[in-house]
């Protein structure tokens, strides 16, 4: 058979080269459709034709043109060789690729039909327009990983060798190109979707910009542009994972010519050890977590240096300072850099007009609402270039500082016996050891001068956090963290154990913080790095280097600081004398200190080194990676608060192997698994209450009270059509795209956005101001769209549309508006919904809004990822999913799939909120290093449950230590499957009082009997931190918990689990404050004076009091 029966016709895929190969092997006498797909890969024996079953087809039809050797015996000794030699040696595989694959073949599957694949302008690597296993084409992987923009056409494909680009403005960043037909059919322009696609003059060509589509849509090039593979094509090439191609685009970046053969070398991806639960000594603890920063330290710097930009145009400026400011514009993608202030940029001069130059300067300005543009503040004028404005680069000064100091602290706890108490030490190492409670004078009245009046359960995180060494305290979103945390630090520095350390992983944590304690009238010093030093905050006048000039009596020192400020420099010695008075007055002013604030890593200052503090708070500490925490706590802690919630966002990890290790668990997370219960703050004063209801049920177990009126949360005077007007809250349905951002990293949505700037545009007309509005969405590509969509497209003057602040879920956290629109973005076939499916981040986007929330998504979309199921079928019950127009808005119809009980395998420790806590499933495997049960408690029978054993204190111990503990036990956070606090008290609380009755006295005797025969030997440990479980008590307990679960309108039966038990209770006697109102006057007499979170689970708790006579005992 000769090579020409191929003849031209050969447009579909084929491996062999047929050009090059001279001799074809073997036949095959099989048509295409019986074709064992099985296998990956025809091996050498057999033919080639299967790449052709066309033509093969048509040469049976016409007679076989290679004679049959010697019948059917050959054919089946042929085909049984054929199997032997099938033995997928990958060697024979690779070679067969490399030797016969075209230049212009995929480089991760091997497809090389020229319509079907572009070439990388970059890196010269080709690429198909097919998805493989992966979720999207392996161009657009490519293009994405690699962070490559351009590519061209293949010359023989159907649009000839073509390199795509803007008609108008030459752009050729594919992820910003799109077309529109023109008036002949057969012509499409390409346009780039800003600003080209949007120009008013497109209409007097007749094209029209509403017709605008982009050229990539659900993450492939569109099919009459790049043809996609034919799925038999597809199986035949290589079958390529998306990991595999995460690990190739990773090998070419420190070598180019890199080969699957590569990836199998050993050392290419090996995983760092995982983070533990526990761990045996600080030595061990160093040895897992040294590596993993550095690994975090490597990344970064990578990145940081990886990310030089030139051709910069800087205009030039001039500080109130005297200091040379330098403007200028850098392109910005969606997950690497996130540009902060304080950061270090080098500015070097390329240009012909002055010598070569390079300064470095400090960012005082990144970009925003405003303009794009970056402020950095020169460490020095002299020689700075300024008359020249262009031919400049910016590179990043990446500073170790931060990591350095991780790695101090973290070699400081293995070594140093001084640098913590022997209980914190063993307490953070997860090591078991008795409860211990400080002696200290409890103050009378707990709230602190010139803050508010503290509620009962913030005065019980005070009065626990004062007699413990290690307390957690949960603040979920409103409900009074700041106030609480500036209040454990009065009373703490009133115990006079020396000054207090108090920081937060970020400077705007820190800062809101110090102006609290500041209130309170303590003298509070605000630690700033050198490199902030000129950054303006609420609370610059408390920082240390303002306060030095404040300074009386240090004329010497005054003066040289003037001379410094004019003349910019100092001669050596003036510099020298500077210096040394300037360390003695610093050391004077904090050790005068009643309290220092500053940064986690800012503790690792030089300035403290000397110090040691007794007491330290850390706020926000869900948000700090473990050895950030660490280094505040190795100065010395004796007594240890972590403020955090570990139900909103966690740390910011870059590099994504330390993440997979566990690196992105905080260290609050870790104890909660360990078992150390957080104390929850349960009353909100934030949210309507019914935009607290879905938080509420779903993130905290329903034990979160509001603290405010329906009515004190109603916007006065602005006419907006809310679809229930007792409800400021709805999700407006929308089908718009989604499509790839510029960077290539991130999503926008036009038809959001435009619904967005609708509704912005109708809040403002209705008498809101621009700072009550914050637009959250989750990705960059979005918000830069926004702002500049709601600027040239608003109908109102383009400054209003200025001050709304638009950013991300993380941007917002900690923070609060009156009135919040969510959008989404995310709406395709095949990609998922990505970072929207962390809950953390969806509790977060839920809780910043005051008066009103309007979430803009997909619900059909959407509806595929259980949590979000459940939050539209809440919108839908409140009849508040709606579609059409602003100003006709209509139920939508869609219908969702039932929602699913809502379990966190991974983590039952957390709910079912996914935190990444690799070792939590460690924790519950009976008799694993892990169990706490079963070297506690001898480990009877019914401690070997799947359960976690943090999950609740159960009934009998909680009632058994009320009498020796000066403070409930019910209010220790009830963790995971918990039914919320409301359980249908009502129908239970009659059920019990009717059991007891019939039962008569000598069975209650026998039962409390039972009861405490179940307890094992040593139930009398001290249970304030320690979360048991007893498998005995929960199944006496089942027959309380088997109806079904309603919360208002919301059925939580999915999320509860029979004889689990929380120890919250309803607590605020006003019936409006309380989430269910109609449960409060039936108990209304047992809560008077209780605290509004102590109490065990309702069922046992009636029965327990109905035991007792009725009456509850008041342990507060």
């Amino acid at each position: 058979m000769s090579v020409d029966a191929y003849g031209p016709s050969s447009q579909t895929l084929t491996f062999l080269d047929t050009e090059e190969v001279t001799e074809l092997l073997g036949a095959d006498t099989q048509g295409s459709e019986f074709d064992f797909t099985d296998f990956t890969l025809p091996s050498q024996t057999q033919t080639s034709q299967l790449e052709h079953p066309q033509n093969h087809i048509r040469s049976q039809l016409n007679g076989p043109e290679v004679p049959l050797q010697n019948g059917l015996a050959r054919d089946v000794a042929t085909a049984t060789q054929g199997f032997g030699e099938l033995t997928f040696e990958e060697d024979e595989e690779d070679q067969y690729y490399a030797k016969d694959l075209p230049d212009h073949a995929c480089k991760y599957c091997g497809i090389h039909d020229p319509g079907c694949v572009v070439q990388c302008n970059v890196c010269k690597r080709w690429f198909c327009n097919g998805r493989g296993n992966t979720s999207g084409s392996h161009v657009i992987n490519h293009l994405v990983r690699a962070k490559h923009k351009e590519v061209t056409l293949h010359k023989d494909g159907p649009l000839g060798e073509t390199v795509l680009e803007c008609y108008s403005c030459g752009c050729r960043n594919v992820f910003v190109l799109g077309f529109i037909p023109a008036k002949a059919d057969s012509v499409v322009v390409l346009l780039c979707r800003q600003p080209c696609a949007a120009q008013s003059s497109l209409k007097d060509m007749n094209w029209d910009p509403e017709q605008w589509k982009p050229l990539i849509n659900d993450r492939t090039f569109l099919t009459w542009l790049v043809k996609v593979p034919q799925e038999q094509e597809q199986l035949r090439a290589r079958q390529i994972t998306a990991q595999q191609i995460n690990k190739l685009e990773e090998l070419w970046k420190e070598n180019v010519d890199a080969t699957f053969q590569d990836l199998e070398k050993p050392g290419v991806d090996e995983e760092p050890q995982q983070v533990l639960l526990r761990y045996e000594d600080g030595y061990q603890y160093q040895n897992i977590f040294g590596p993993l920063v550095k690994m975090e330290a490597d990344y970064d710097k990578k990145l940081k240096e990886s990310q030089t930009q030139d051709n910069i145009e800087v205009r030039w400026d001039i500080g109130l300072n005297k200091k040379i400011i330098a403007y200028f514009t850098i392109a910005k993608s969606d997950t690497d850099m996130r540009l902060m202030h304080g950061d270090e940029l080098r500015l070097r001069y390329l240009g012909e007009l002055h010598k070569p130059w390079s300064g470095v300067g400090h960012v005082i300005k990144i970009p925003d609402n405003y303009s794009e543009e970056v402020g950095i503040e020169m460490k020095t004028n002299l020689g700075v270039p300024s008359e020249c404005t262009s031919n400049f680069v910016v590179d990043f000064v990446w500073k170790s500082t931060s990591f350095d100091r991780m790695q101090a602290a973290l070699r400081k706890f293995a070594v140093d016996e001084t640098c913590v108490s022997a209980y914190i030490y063993h307490k953070l190492l997860g090591h078991e050891v008795e409860d211990v409670i400080l002696r200290c004078q409890l103050p009378k009245h707990f709230s602190a001068p010139n803050l508010p009046e503290l509620n009962r359960s913030q005065v019980y995180a005070v009065k626990h956090s004062l007699q413990r060494p290690l307390s957690l305290i949960q603040g979920p979103p409103g409900t009074g963290k700041t106030v609480t945390s500036a209040t454990i630090v009065y009373h703490l520095m009133r115990q006079s154990n020396g000054p207090v350390l108090v920081c937060a992983p970020s400077n705007i944590a820190v800062d809101q913080l110090t102006e609290k304690i500041h209130r309170t009238g303590l003298k509070v010093i605000r630690l700033c790095a050198k490199s902030r030093e000129a950054i303006n905050s609420p609370v610059s006048f408390l920082a240390l280097h303002n306060q030095i000039r404040n300074m009386e009596g240090h004329s010497e020192l005054h003066k040289l600081q003037q001379l410094k400020d004019e003349t910019g420099e100092l001669s050596s010695s003036d510099e020298k004398r500077y210096r040394m008075l300037k360390k003695a007055c610093e050391k004077e002013l904090l050790e005068a200190a009643d309290v220092i604030c500053c940064t986690c890593v800012g503790a690792g200052d030089p300035r403290l080194a000397r110090f040691k503090f007794h007491s330290i708070l850390i706020d926000e500490s869900m948000q700090a990676t473990e050895p950030e925490c660490m280094v505040p706590v190795v100065l010395g802690a004796k007594q240890l608060v972590l403020v955090g919630d570990h139900c909103q966002l966690g740390p910011v990890v870059m590099c994504k192997k330390a993440a997979r290790a566990g690196f992105s668990q905080s260290l609050f997370e870790r104890l909660v698994v360990l078992g150390i219960r957080p104390l929850r703050l349960e009353v909100q004063y934030r949210m309507h209450p019914q935009l607290s209801k879905f938080p509420s049920n779903f993130f905290y177990e329903g034990s979160l009270q509001n603290g405010v009126y329906a009515d004190e949360r109603k916007m006065e005077g602005v006419d907006f059509p809310w679809p229930q007007p007792d409800k400021p809250m709805f999700f407006y349905a929308c089908q718009g795209q989604e499509e790839i951002a510029g960077s290539g990293t991130s999503y926008l949505n036009r038809t959001e956005a435009s619904l967005v700037e609708k509704l912005t545009t109708r809040f403002l007309k209705s008498g809101l101001k621009p700072e009550q509005i914050g637009v959250i969405t989750p990705y960059e590509g979005q918000r830069a769209y926004l702002v500049q969509y709601m600027q040239y497209n608003g109908s109102l003057h383009a400054k209003l549309y200025q001050e709304i602040e638009v950013a991300s879920v993380d941007a917002f956290q900690g923070r609060e508006k009156d009135l919040i629109i969510m959008s989404c973005v995310r709406s395709n076939e095949h990609q998922g919904i990505g970072f929207l499916n962390d809950p953390r981040r969806l509790n977060v986007a839920l809780t910043r809004a005051r008066y009103g929330i309007i979430i803009v998504g997909n619900p059909k979309v959407l509806s595929k990822q259980p949590l979000w199921n459940h939050l539209l079928t809440f919108y839908k019950e409140n009849k508040v999913l709606v579609e059409g127009p602003l100003n006709n808005l209509k139920e939508s119809m869609i219908q969702f799939s039932k929602p699913r009980k809502l379990v966190n395998s991974a983590n039952p420790g957390g709910h079912f909120m996914n935190t990444t806590m690799f070792d939590a499933r460690e924790a519950i495997i009976p008799g694993s290093v892990y169990d706490r049960s079963s070297h506690l408690n001898g480990g009877p029978a019914y401690f070997n449950r799947t359960h976690d054993q943090i999950s609740y204190i159960s009934s009998d111990r909680a009632q058994g230590t009320v009498t020796n503990l000066p403070v409930p036990i019910g209010m220790f956070m009830n963790m995971a499957h918990i039914p919320p606090r409301f359980y249908n008290q009502h129908q239970q609380a009659m059920q019990a009082r009717q059991n007891l009755k019939n039962r008569g006295a000598a069975k209650k005797g026998s039962l409390r009997q039972q009861r405490t025969n179940l307890l094992p030997t040593n139930a009398n440990v001290n249970l304030s931190q320690q979360g048991f479980n007893s498998q005995a008590s929960q199944d006496l307990l089942t027959s309380f918990s088997q109806g079904p679960l309603m919360q208002g309108p919301l059925s939580m039966s999915q999320m509860s689990q029979p004889g689990f038990h929380g120890l919250s209770q309803p607590g605020l006697s006003q019936p409006d404050l309380s989430q269910d109102s109609y449960l409060v006057e039936e108990f209304r007499s047992q809560t008077e004076g209780m605290l509004s979170q102590d109490s065990s689970y309702q069922g046992d708790r009636a029965l327990f009091a109905a035991s007792q006579g009725g009456q509850f005992s008041q342990p507060y």
